[in-house]
């Protein structure tokens, strides 16, 4: 026998047994294998999609986060100048106010002082007014104890006087 050369009978039992073993294999290892890389294949699809989707919400997730970052920069940025303004106009507030409190002050000084100085006016006169009286009560008196001198007051006085 040679084994280069096979002979009819082995190689019609091969053939039918591979044939034979070729049937079993398709009816019930065929459709499982045939099935499970469909499966897988199905599988990997999904996963491929799926992960597409991901991408696809990553971004959209990435665009959102930046437009929510600007919109709070901006948010910021104009509460900023709110406070800012805020500020500028308290404080010119305050100097408007505290500039009223020193007209307001200023001019209750002014009305005290002139007050005090009308009070002051007043009781100067009033000295003076005594003063004088007392003065003139002197004078008169003396002026008044000669009788040449009553006489003399009294031409000089009606000299002075102007007839309306």
């Amino acid at each position: 026998m040679d084994l280069i050369t096979p002979e009819f009978g082995l190689v019609f039992w091969t053939a039918i047994t591979f044939l034979f073993l070729l049937l079993i294999l398709r009816k019930f290892a065929w459709k499982p294998i045939l099935g499970a890389v469909s499966d897988r294949e199905e599988g990997i699809k999904s996963a491929l999609a799926s992960a597409e989707n991901a991408r696809k919400e990553m971004e959209n997730l990435t665009a959102d986060n930046e437009r929510i970052l600007k919109e709070a920069r901006i948010e910021r940025e104009g509460m900023l100048k709110e406070a800012r303004e805020i500020k500028i106009k308290m404080i010119a507030d305050a100097k408007e106010e505290a500039q009223e409190q020193a007209n307001k002050m200023i001019e209750q000084a002014q009305t005290a002082i002139e007050s005090e100085k009308k009070s002051a006016m007043a009781e100067l006169k009033n000295h003076v007014a005594g003063l004088s009286l007392e003065i003139a009560e002197k004078v008169v008196r003396q002026e008044l104890s000669n009788k040449d001198k009553q006489l003399e007051l009294v031409e000089s006085m009606l000299g002075e006087a102007k007839l309306n």
